[in-house]
């Protein structure tokens, strides 16, 4: 079996290519996930995952995920190799996305960042009411 699920945040916006014999829509992106633990100094380390979604999930992550941005994948892990100009064989490992949830705003945005506050709606009391009109 070969299921993966992350949480984690965008590094930089997704990238959209088109593969040119096919035409199908792919998206890149990489996603900063947070170990459970600390390191020697207190601090929480990450992973940085690449992340491969296609199809219309691709033009939506293109269109709608940001750089910073929370994101949740589904997937499966798939390992590929190139050869590097040297002609060293390179290897990469990626999630390959089966869902991708969009979770969040960007860092930054929200209660301390630069999005308007809304305003609370007033509402007024309704006063006494006459409840022997009710049927129940």
């Amino acid at each position: 079996m070969n299921c993966v699920v992350i949480i984690g945040r965008l590094t930089k916006d997704p990238e959209l290519r088109y593969i040119p014999t096919t035409g199908n829509p792919v998206s890149t992106f990489t996603a900063a996930v947070n170990r459970p633990f600390k390191n020697k100094e207190g601090n929480y380390e990450a992973d940085f995952i690449q992340v491969q979604a296609w199809g219309k999930q691709a033009e939506n992550c293109a269109n709608y995920l940001q750089k910073g941005q929370q994101v949740g994948v589904k997937g499966r892990i798939q390992t590929r190799s190139y050869e590097d100009k040297e002609g060293s064989k390179r290897y990469i490992t990626e999630i390959i996305s089966e869902n991708v949830e969009f979770l969040g705003k960007p860092t930054g945005e929200g209660i301390n960042g630069s999005q308007p506050d809304q305003e609370t709606p007033q509402y007024e009391p309704i006063g006494n009411l006459d409840d022997s009109d009710l049927p129940f």
